[in-house]
């Protein structure tokens, strides 16, 4: 059932122009960086590849398809970086482009960094709460922006993908009575789309797991290449469905760069396919929601 209306008005209704535009899951501070007002710090490699630094100040930013092509469905999306840096370009920027161009409404979070030199936050005190956040405002903006709340998932890359198994192993279906709005959302990923996780041996489905999909290469570290294997297992038998794609080359990190070749850079459209077979099934572009 989508959400009658929006409890956290934090800007103007976005529409695909305004995609660039972050808003804050946190507007009032987050909890645990109170006094940090170091900007945000962006890096810029020679190839135009961004990558993120020093936040303190979590965010999402929106990638919303036309109302023509939208499908309802949604992903919050959340870049790699070893728990140091955001890789906000291919494992961001570029991903929520894909998916808007597909019907997908994508919002791609800045959550805060627990292995930044000097860093006080820590990866299940700080950044898992940063992404379920972020599942709840949408949630709780669903109708504003043209999303079925229940078919909003989460997508992880490395460090991102260790976030978004986190999430789908603990999640609450929010509080009705709940003084925070936010909160009164529940922040349970619909489906978990695990990109070469970090953590994999974090990873412990259950049947009420949210369905998974997986990918990586065969050339990327042992734990990734050979723990997701484990992983897939453990999902099938919970009784959960599972999707793994492993791919002869990649290593680590290969994201989703635009105008690169190769079976590894479709795993975008495998990712599509498999939303599509969702059960209940997520409508294909053009389809009645």
């Amino acid at each position: 059932m989508k959400a009658l209306l929006s409890l956290f008005l934090l800007a103007a209704p976005l529409h695909a122009a305004d995609a660039s535009d972050p808003i804050l899951i946190w507007p009032d501070g987050a909890p645990g960086s109170e006094g940090k007002t170091d900007p945000e710090v962006v890096i810029t490699s020679a190839n135009g590849d961004q990558k993120v630094t020093t936040v303190h100040k979590p965010s999402i930013t929106p990638y919303l398809p036309a109302k023509d092509k939208a499908t309802g469905a949604a992903v919050v999306v959340a870049p790699g970086g070893g728990h140091r840096e955001l890789q906000v370009t291919f494992e961001g920027k570029n991903i929520g482009e894909w998916l808007s161009e597909h019907g997908i409404a994508a919002f791609v979070v800045k959550y805060r960094l627990a292995r930044e030199t000097g860093s006080t936050y820590s990866i299940d005190g700080d950044a898992v709460p940063d992404l379920q956040r972020a599942i709840r405002l949408v949630r709780s903006r669903a109708s504003e922006w043209n999303v079925n709340p229940d078919t909003l998932g989460v997508m992880g890359f490395s460090a991102g993908g260790e976030l978004c198994s986190a999430a789908s192993m603990n999640y609450d279906a929010g509080k009705p009575d709940a003084a925070d709005p936010l909160d009164r959302f529940s922040d349970r990923p619909a489906f978990q789309a695990l990109i070469y996780p970090g953590g994999t041996s974090r990873i412990v489905p259950s049947k009420d797991s949210p369905p998974a999909f997986l990918c990586a290469s065969i050339n990327d570290r042992p734990d990734i290449s050979e723990g997701l294997t484990k992983v897939y297992l453990d999902f099938k038998h919970a009784g959960v469905p599972v999707e793994l794609h492993l791919y002869t080359d990649g290593g680590h990190g290969f994201g989703y760069r635009k105008g690169k070749t190769g079976p590894v850079y479709g795993w975008l459209d495998r990712f599509n396919e498999w939303m599509v077979n969702l059960k209940p099934a997520i409508p294909a572009k053009g389809e009645d929601k």
